[in-house]
């Protein structure tokens, strides 16, 4: 390690290669829990930074908020007796290694929000000290890290590359999917400098099953937005061509099984009422304002964009058109029970779930909406759609669902009794191929 010239750089090393090094995590979510979980696996002493009070209690009593993270293990993690989580966050200051796990949204006018970032890295340079490893590991635009952060640490005198250590290593995390836990998925990483960059890879070293070093921060940046674009344009093709199948009578999901038995050449991707989660709906917007910069279009990407924004109105052009057709129904009026809005399957995680754009437009065409998720309680606070937070998941009835004149399956948790909802129910939209296995009562379903 090209350390020797650096007391700083040499002293951090020796605590990560010890395992001494106290790591600091800002952001208990999705994210940020996880990665706490996985350091504290390796008897690395960690405490997990929030700004949300409700959140630090609850993980300071043993308990979690959740689902994808069982109870069981916050308890491991704090009778360990190597986890604190902590709301004040002068603590940081005692930090060898921070890691931000915070949210990057996009603004109203679909340009990158990167207040949280900023709000932290300020309170991250109030308690900065020398010796620091300092790890971006939110989403964002290639040069995010040495444009904006950097600045804000270097503005109190310290420098990074002599002082601190500054680095950035995308989150790869995939909620609900147990064979991709957070210490099974490499780790990119780019960093200030080679110093940074070798810190940063003895950390993630100790805790994940590889690191994949590049050149720089901005290619390591580059590498999720790259990630997620290719999932949201191939998702796009599959939604269009679902489209165009579907005018022709053809099943598209029956055309994908098929098509996934090919050993080389094609990957399956699966058509949808819409995307969501905390990065495809979100990431390609954040390459396409910074392509501006450049005068570089982006228009594959964009029209990408275009066609998962449609899908929500196409759904309900499908359920309308249904209504119409079978019952002589307008959508005005009638009662609709939609199934899952979390934004995948057997998690609880709703951000950015197209479920919401559906209520939307359905109770704007005068339908009543309600839902049921065997995951989602209660729609939380979000940073839109706000009319509908609050809003419970109805009981799994199916006697009551007989009041309802159509249900539509957004979410596939694969614990609901599709059946008993088809048996229940005059008409049912799928949009998620959920009751494929189905045999009874074929002529209700309707593929949206």
């Amino acid at each position: 390690m090209n350390t020797v010239d650096n007391l700083n750089a040499k002293t951090l090393a020796n605590a990560i290669k010890g395992n001494t090094a106290k790591v600091g995590i800002i952001g208990l979510g999705y994210v940020g829990l996880p990665l706490c979980r996985a350091f504290i696996a390796q008897s690395f002493s960690t405490v997990g930074f929030d700004i949300d009070g409700e959140k630090i209690d609850c993980l300071n009593r043993g308990e979690t908020y959740l689902k994808t993270i069982p109870i069981s293990d916050i308890k491991t993690m704090v009778e360990s007796g190597k986890f604190q989580a902590e709301r004040d966050f002068s603590e940081l200051e005692n930090m060898d290694a921070v890691i931000m796990c915070v949210p990057t949204p996009l603004t109203d006018n679909h340009e990158p929000d990167l207040s949280y970032v900023t709000s932290t890295t300020d309170t991250i340079a109030k308690y900065i000290r020398p010796g620091q490893l300092i790890i971006l590991e939110s989403t964002t635009y290639p040069g995010t890290t040495s444009e904006v952060i950097r600045p804000i640490l270097e503005a109190g005198g310290l420098k990074s590359g002599d002082d601190f250590f500054l680095a950035y290593s995308p989150e790869r995390e995939d909620p609900g999917n147990e064979s991709h836990g957070t210490a099974k998925i490499p780790k990119v990483v780019g960093g200030d400098g080679p110093v940074a960059l070798e810190l940063a890879e003895a950390l993630y070293g100790k805790v994940v099953a590889g690191t994949v070093p590049v050149s720089s921060m901005e290619t390591a940046e580059a590498v999720k937005l790259t990630e997620n674009i290719f999932r949201a344009v191939n998702i796009a093709l599959v939604n269009e061509l679902k489209l165009i199948y579907d005018k022709m009578g053809i099943d598209i999901w029956e055309v994908v099984d098929a098509a996934k038995s090919k050993p080389f050449g094609y990957m399956p991707f699966y058509p949808g009422p819409g995307l969501g989660g905390h990065c495809i709906p979100i990431d390609p917007f954040y390459l396409s304002w910074k392509a501006r910069q450049f005068g570089q279009p982006t228009q594959l990407i964009e029209l990408a964009g275009q066609i998962n924004t449609a899908m929500p109105d196409h759904v309900v052009s499908v359920l309308a058109a249904s209504l119409e057709s079978n019952f002589s129904k307008s959508l005005s009026g009638t009662k609709v029970l939609l199934v899952g809005v979390a934004y995948k399957r057997n998690v609880d995680d709703v951000r950015e779930s197209p479920a919401f754009r559906l209520i939307e437009i359905l109770e704007n065409g005068g339908a009543t909406v309600e839902f049921h998720d065997p995951y989602v309680d209660r729609i939380p606070k979000m940073r839109k759609h706000d009319s509908l937070s609050g809003r419970s998941s109805v009981p799994w009835d199916p006697i009551a669902f007989a009041v309802y004149d159509v249900a539509l399956i957004c979410t596939d948790h694969s614990d609901v009794d599709y059946a008993a909802l088809v048996e229940a129910v005059p008409l049912v939209i799928d949009t998620r191929n959920a009751t494929a296995h189905i045999v009874n009562d074929r002529h209700k379903i309707v593929k949206a």
